[in-house]
């Protein structure tokens, strides 16, 4: 069994889904989790400051990660995995840094790989039956209150994570795999290969943050679980539902 670090922005919503997830896939390795506690423009600032950084030890010198981390070395861990929120209304955001720390972290056996999340992970439960979820989007550049919205506009069963059955991630992650590929390829479907997070991200510039400060809502947390796993294995878990 080999170990896996996940770092989250956050240490709640983002535990509750791992957790929840946890349950169903990726339960064949060992998953550590830990939280940067700041967003994705700090973590710029620390690789821009020493392009040598060693992610592991950056994250296990933080209070909050020391007791979790103690035990570990970088050598225990075969993949990092980064979820982290575009937080395009902060006000250091700033997209040429998004787009460098996409190049930067983009091997999970190196400095790790980075997955955003579109505009935060509560992105993963903004869907109802009553929505076009295809065209579902808001606003990038201001404070909407996302999560306030979400719980207001998001199907009941959704909202508490920690309940969600297989059923309901495989729900999910269908959803978000068609997302993905229609906001790359103008195709509300099932992708037919990998897509890449800077590709995402160019095409949520190209598409809605450049045109009108909007980004599509989108969960990272799906697109991990298809690149994980392949699009044979996720295809067939869809088709069989």
């Amino acid at each position: 069994m080999a170990n896996i670090l996940f770092i989250f922005e956050g240490e709640k919503t983002e535990k509750q889904i791992t957790d929840n997830l946890t349950k169903y896939f990726i339960s064949e390795n060992s998953v550590i989790q830990c939280a940067y506690c700041a967003n994705i423009y700090k973590l710029y600032k620390e690789i821009s400051d020493d392009e040598d950084l060693d992610t592991f030890l950056l994250i296990k010198e933080l209070p909050n990660n020391k007791e979790i981390l103690s035990k570990y070395t970088s050598n225990d861990f075969a993949e990092i995995y980064m979820f982290f929120d575009y937080d395009g209304h902060d006000t250091i955001a700033d997209d040429k840094k998004v787009s460098e720390l996409l190049h930067f972290f983009n091997e999970e056996t190196l400095k790790g790989k980075l997955f955003i999340s579109y505009p935060m992970v509560e992105a993963l439960k903004h869907f109802s039956n009553s929505m076009l979820f295809e065209q579902l989007k808001v606003k990038a550049k201001k404070n909407i209150k996302y999560k306030h919205l979400v719980s207001t506009e998001a199907d009941k069963e959704l909202i508490q994570i920690n309940k969600y059955t297989k059923e309901i991630w495989i729900q999910l992650i269908e959803l978000h795999l068609n997302k993905m590929n229609f906001i790359t390829n103008d195709s509300f479907s099932l992708p037919i290969q990998i897509i890449s997070q800077y590709e995402i991200f160019k095409n949520q510039l190209l598409k809605y943050i450049n045109i009108d400060s909007t980004v599509a809502v989108l969960s990272s947390f799906p697109i991990f679980i298809f690149e994980y796993y392949g699009q044979d294995y996720i295809f067939d878990l869809i088709l069989k539902k």
